[in-house]
């Protein structure tokens, strides 16, 4: 029995995790967030209702389990508070017993936020497609050292010092680079002591918990934000995120560096959904893709943005499965799928008029033009069946291919939103 997983998406986010992590996290006793913040938000459906959530580890559901935000987190504390107030007033509990916040884990300050939109702003038609929620530029503040970690919310003096000291070099860009309104000292201060005093009961020292969790033996669960193509070294870049999606990190991020991860399920969705910007080779365009978006409620949960959409891409997948080095694969969304007579499969890309197998170069994704091979489609309603071989033979055949063009054997198979909507294979 493995000790530690991660479960990690392996395309472009938005693959089901949060699913996946609610459905697992029963037979774990920790489950951590180890990267990212509030700009991409996980879909639980449970017997508490449907939630969204953006911070808080999709374990929160499972009783016993304890929650952790590791210092590869970044914070927003009064979209976390938010958060918290949500669940418990749908009947979940959350205390400084189930949820635990690293004091090592940064700030998003409104401030960052604000360079969020004016950098968007200056970019125009040439802008990332960032979610607005200050992603991009704490994470590059913490990285020039200028931020400030959750931790000092117990220590105020120390805090206030920091903060106008980094407020004085940040306001020098607002007003000088983007020729904006300066962020007032008073008025972020007054508002990290309302957020922070709510959450500072939250706060420890991740490290040691999770180093006292693995002398006793407990099974610690490893959630990511967002997918591999989105990670910041081996992502589509520049259109990632800011931090590294992949289940190296996983240890890292959430305190225990020395540690390792056992097991690492990789999350696919049956076809390919892509918020932001950023090339997407097998995008479908107009009805064709309206169709396919309205059939699995493609909205971003945290934005409501209407995701990019198209068929299953092998290339992408293998890729993704490589560098978070999945042992198993999850497939979710297969009943979307249902209406289609046909279903076409991105195996292979085109480029200078070659066909490539393999994942190209962010600079060479612009050229890119999808090879597709069609599948079967079955024409009824999956979500009712439980086991692989009560599936229809053209829904079986369409998992086994996809299993075989990326190279990772697919151990579950979701043909619904809800918890038990799974086939374990």
């Amino acid at each position: 029995m493995t000790n530690h997983c991660a479960i990690v998406g392996i395309n472009w986010g938005d693959e089901g995790k949060g699913r996946m992590v609610d459905l697992i996290a029963k037979d774990y006793d920790v489950v951590v967030r180890y990267q990212g913040g509030s700009n991409a938000g996980h879909t639980v459906v449970n017997e508490y209702g449907k939630f969204a959530l953006h911070l808080i580890p999709s374990g929160i559901f499972s009783k016993g389990v304890i929650n952790v935000l590791g210092n590869g987190v970044v914070v927003n504390p009064e979209s976390l508070w938010g958060e918290i107030e949500s669940l418990r007033a749908a009947g979940v509990p959350v205390t400084p017993e189930n949820l635990k916040i690293s004091d090592r884990a940064t700030i998003v300050f409104p401030y960052h936020i604000r360079m969020d939109q004016l950098e968007e702003q200056r970019l125009k038609d040439k802008k990332y497609g960032s979610t607005l929620r200050g992603i991009a530029p704490v994470y590059s503040d913490k990285y020039q050292k200028k931020t400030i970690m959750m931790g000092e919310l117990q220590y105020p003096e120390y805090l206030a010092k920091r903060l106008k000291s980094i407020l004085e070099w940040k306001n020098l860009i607002i007003t000088g680079v983007y020729g904006a309104e300066p962020s007032s000292f008073d008025e972020t201060m007054a508002w990290i002591k309302e957020y922070g005093s709510k959450l500072a009961p939250f706060l420890c020292n991740a490290t040691e918990v999770l180093s006292q969790a693995e002398k006793e033996g407990k099974r610690i669960l490893f959630e990511a934000q967002l997918g591999a193509l989105r990670d910041i070294d081996f992502g589509i870049f520049p259109y990632t995120t800011s931090s590294s999606t992949v289940a190296g990190y996983a240890c890292n991020g959430a305190g225990i560096p020395g540690s390792r991860v056992d097991r690492v399920v990789g999350v696919v969705k049956a076809y390919s959904t892509c918020v932001g910007e950023g090339p997407f080779t097998a995008e479908w365009f107009g009805e064709e893709a309206e169709e396919l978006r309205k059939a699995g409620g493609e909205y971003g949960a945290s934005t409501g943005r209407p995701r990019r959409v198209g068929p299953v891409d092998l290339v992408a997948t293998r890729y993704g499965c490589l560098v978070q080095g999945a042992t198993e694969v999850a497939l979710t969304k297969l009943d979307v799928l249902s209406y289609m007579k046909e279903i076409p499969v991105c195996v292979a890309y085109e480029i200078d008029g070659k066909q490539v197998e393999g994942f190209p170069f962010p600079a060479l994704l612009d050229e890119a033009k999808p090879v597709y091979k069609t599948l079967k489609g079955w024409n009824c309603d999956v979500s009712k069946i439980r086991s692989f071989e009560e599936l229809p033979k053209e829904a079986q055949e369409y998992v086994t291919f996809v299993e075989k063009g990326i190279g990772c054997p697919i151990s579950y198979v979701s043909v619904g939103a809800a918890r038990d909507e799974l086939i374990i294979r």
